[in-house]
């Protein structure tokens, strides 16, 4: 069995005043690091406003939702001692006039000097999968094969309609947030691994990045490890949906080592055609059509449903199948996190944002 591991980034919340609060290091500390949790469990991010868990290695998806649920809830419980919440969201959705306080990091602080607007809006919050492949080469097939689904990931993952205090529009605000780094959206077609490295490394010598950990592609080669990372997601409202792309994407993922190992043909996408796909998927969620991998628009359901037939061998393979299919159909019949905010801002406005996105993080 394929091994992977998640990533999860939370908001911190002043659940009274719906507004980010700068507490990292009080939770991180109150979380009880070396006794309920490993220290590289919980990990500080850009802003101190936010804060990331990363799950063990793992095999099972019953492993990785254990994992998550309790790191949720032993940062949960961390902010409610001082009386702030852990929330689940893709974006914040309201911030203070003033910019937040940026983690004390040598990396972050550069960061600041390079694009402070940019920082000042990072106010955003993904979901990263890790898969294990078999080496480089292999992974950058992966790389290739998967491009054509990030949209479709996109669009299924959806959970940030909200910003300042108003609903943006779109169903993902943070891929838009988030997509106006240099080196971002969906990667380039590959040749292969060589050809990877070579025009990776023409970004960091013509000191357009400043490393390769600046290649924010949402879906991209571990230049450390045998692995391939999906980070097109939001982060999920709760638990078991993080669980469901845990699923999806390591079948993903596998299939594509399936392809290759077969000698399939590579797809071939116009890069501004999946550039736009990307954009439709963030503006309309499950909530219209979508672009088929097969460059066709179709319903979303079909396409989602389509998504679940090519990766059924894998799912088979993992015995995944039935949990993964479950939480689907759920996805379709309840909608994404997108959908469940609107719902909730309508019916009673940003303290019910606020309730949903903060309570509903240490539900399963």
């Amino acid at each position: 069995m394929t091994t992977l591991g998640v990533e999860e980034e939370y908001l911190l919340l002043d659940p009274v005043a719906g507004l980010p609060v700068p507490q990292a290091s009080t939770v991180r500390v109150a979380a009880g690091l070396g006794d309920m949790l490993d220290e590289d469990e919980v990990q500080y991010e850009l802003l101190q406003a936010q804060i990331e868990v990363a799950t063990p290695v793992c095999g099972a998806l019953d492993e990785v939702g254990g994992h998550l649920l309790r790191l949720r809830h032993a940062l949960g419980a961390a902010a409610e001692e001082y009386g702030f919440r852990i929330a689940a969201c893709g974006t914040a959705p309201l911030r203070h006039s003033r910019p937040e306080a940026v983690t004390e990091n040598d990396r972050y602080q550069a960061m600041l000097t390079q694009a402070p607007q940019l920082v000042a809006e990072q106010l955003v919050n993904g979901m990263h999968v890790h898969v294990a492949v078999p080496g480089r080469e292999e992974g950058v097939q992966v790389l290739n094969r998967l491009r054509a689904w990030l949209p479709v990931l996109t669009a299924m993952g959806a959970n940030s309609p909200l910003w300042d205090g108003h609903d943006t529009g779109f169903a993902s605000w943070r891929t838009v947030v988030f997509g106006r780094w240099p080196v971002s959206g969906i990667p380039p077609a590959f040749r292969d691994v060589a050809d990877h490295d070579r025009r990776v490394r023409q970004l960091v010598d013509a000191e357009l990045i400043s490393d390769t950990g600046q290649v924010y592609w949402q879906i991209r080669l571990s230049p450390r490890h045998p692995t391939v990372e999906i980070r097109c997601l939001d982060v999920q409202l709760d638990a078991d949906d993080a669980v469901m792309f845990a699923g999806i994407i390591r079948a993903l993922v596998e299939t594509a080592l399936a392809e290759t190992a077969d000698g399939a043909p590579l797809p071939e996408h116009a890069p501004e055609l999946l550039q736009a796909a990307m954009w439709h998927a963030a503006r309309h969620g499950l909530g219209g059509t979508l672009l088929d991998p097969d460059g066709t628009q179709r319903p979303a359901a079909e396409v989602v449903r389509g998504l679940l037939t090519h990766i059924t061998p894998a799912l088979n393979a993992s015995d995944d199948t039935r949990q993964v299919t479950a939480l689907v159909h759920r996805l379709i019949q309840n909608g994404t996190g997108a959908d469940r905010q609107r719902a909730a801002f309508a019916e009673g406005g940003l303290d019910a944002v606020a309730d949903l996105i903060s309570t509903q993080s240490t539900v399963a």
